[in-house]
């Protein structure tokens, strides 16, 4: 029991020193007198009302907690019922009660919903842990829908999302280190990985980078993504956001790692590439050459949104060539009544289906549904009778926002929206030329781009034929005996010869 003791105490003392950053925290040694703790806590938390101070004994002890922190339930089943039943003879051998004679050290624990007892002519202190949870219930994510699969998904509890991981790897190479981020919010998160699979150098990179975080305030894993990723500057997030527990599953078990916080439905997996945003579990769940098919619809996707409005400013601006003949005279009519140019046509569409889209988003349900329809029927038509817009403007732009919302990563959807507008600009200042330098520059940018150290237009650039098989395509999962090495995971090889029993039966039928 002793070495037990010993073992679990070195493994809290590693815990509490996860975080450098973090101020360490001075003994301040309880006292005797009561009084003079009560003092101390009152006067440490700026004697706010919400701390509850319960007399026990005659006066002679208190019970000390947060109000709004803790669950009255738990604290009438776990404290006072065991003294009144007479199981125990003294609150301190109430089974989970912890003990400490240090003041300090009460402040962090009262903030986490537990409840201290203090009495009088003693200078220990004991603790209970009675939090109050409120969760709502494990349901599909609404930004993630998929056809088949599981349909659960992550909430605002950090630990149900780690049961939930831990439900589909049971295995004792799964890792969680915890760090607490944030002067003032003291926010939990934990990273998650495969330990013999994940890169350790890309693990003690995301350690290294969490630690050196110094912000008063962190409430999400958005907040931390900013602090962490290689390239904040880039539109093109480095980090895949995800509220599906099998997405951040599949990852792990490739060799990447998962990031999570209290209090966010969200998880983060690094290092990411551009093609992982593309993919989607119902890619895995459906028939091969179906994922396939879907999959090669959403990169086509990539172009068509962030190309399509230049193409046309720049048909309509300076290459009428390209253009059949049949079509001259429909498109020449389309635009002669528009009194301005077609940069300025698009500039204004875009922006009109922008604002259509972010009232959507923060009305109520109904509400927004209902400014969808007004705003693409009402509007847009309004807009062509008027002679404000072209016919087939409208259709481009229309055409130009469904295609940027095929992409299963609200994030990566935006950028695409923000993309639209540079190459927009070029289209109508240097036609097909300014496309050109334009996705020359994208290209670059991508290419140069990387997420911890991995290249994030990886396995085209790098080229890497094997890893190809789960890009533009999705061959059949029992193909794919290797994991990405984009990933640098330490073992490649993810599985055995699965369809043996194919050449089994064949020689069976011959015999």
């Amino acid at each position: 029991m002793g070495f037990l003791r010993n073992l679990l105490g070195n493994r809290d003392k590693i815990e509490d020193t996860s975080n450098k950053n973090r101020a360490q925290e001075p003994n301040q040694p309880s006292s005797k007198k009561l009084s003079d703790n009560v003092e101390y806590l009152l006067n440490e938390f700026k004697r706010t009302d919400d701390l509850k101070i319960r007399a026990m004994n005659n006066g002679q002890a208190v019970l000390m907690y947060f109000e709004p922190l803790v669950d009255q339930e738990k604290v009438q089943q776990n404290i006072f019922t065991p003294l009144e039943m007479g199981h125990v003879e003294h609150i301190s051998e109430i089974p989970n009660a912890r003990s400490s004679e240090n003041l300090e050290e009460m402040i962090p624990t009262l903030l986490r919903g537990h409840a201290i007892y203090m009495e009088n002519g003693c200078s220990t202190i004991t603790r209970f842990n009675v939090t109050s949870v409120f969760n709502r219930n494990v349901e599909e994510p609404q930004n993630e829908k998929i056809v088949r699969g599981s349909h659960d998904g992550f909430i605002e509890n950090l630990m149900i999302n780690l049961n939930l991981v831990r439900k589909k790897i049971e295995h004792r190479d799964l890792v969680v280190k915890y760090f607490k981020v944030g002067k003032k919010t003291n926010t939990n998160i934990a990273i998650v990985y495969m330990d013999g699979i994940a890169d350790p150098e890309i693990v003690k990179k995301m350690e290294k980078r969490i630690k050196a975080i110094s912000v008063d305030m962190i409430q999400s894993p958005g907040y931390i993504e900013e602090f962490i990723e290689d390239n904040p500057y880039s539109p093109f997030p480095q980090m895949l956001n995800t509220e599906r527990p099998d997405r951040v599953t599949a990852n792990i078990l490739e060799g990447r790692i998962a990031l999570m916080a209290e209090g966010s439905p969200t998880a983060l997996i690094a290092p990411s590439t551009f093609f992982m945003f593309y993919q989607a579990s119902d890619d895995y769940n459906a028939r091969w050459y179906t994922g396939t098919f879907v999959r090669l619809v959403r990169l086509a996707s990539f172009i068509i949104a962030i190309g399509l409005p230049a193409f046309y400013i720049a048909v309509i601006s300076f290459h009428y060539e390209v253009l059949p003949d049949e079509l001259l005279l429909p498109v020449k009519s389309s635009i002669n009544e528009i009194a301005y140019p077609p940069l300025l046509e698009a500039l204004i569409m875009v922006v009109i289906i922008e604002l259509i889209r972010e009232s959507g988003i923060r009305l109520p349900s109904p509400v927004g549904q209902t400014i969808g329809i007004v705003g693409g029927l009402v509007i847009g038509d309004a807009v062509v009778r008027a002679g404000l817009v072209s016919n087939l403007m409208v259709i481009v732009v229309a055409l130009t926002a469904i295609a940027s919302y095929v992409v299963p990563s609200n994030e990566l959807s935006t950028t695409l929206r923000l993309m639209t507008f540079p190459l927009i600009f070029l289209a109508g200042t240097f036609g097909f030329i300014g496309i050109v330098f334009g996705f020359l520059f994208l290209v670059v940018h991508l290419i140069r781009l990387e997420s911890f150290g991995v290249p994030y237009f990886a396995p085209v650039a790098p080229l890497n034929i094997s890893d190809l098989k789960d890009t533009f395509v999705r061959l059949p999962l029992f193909m794919m005996k290797k994991r990405p090495k984009d990933a640098n995971p330490l073992q490649e090889k993810a599985m055995g010869e699965s369809r043996e029993w194919v050449q089994h039966e064949q020689d069976d039928n011959k015999n």
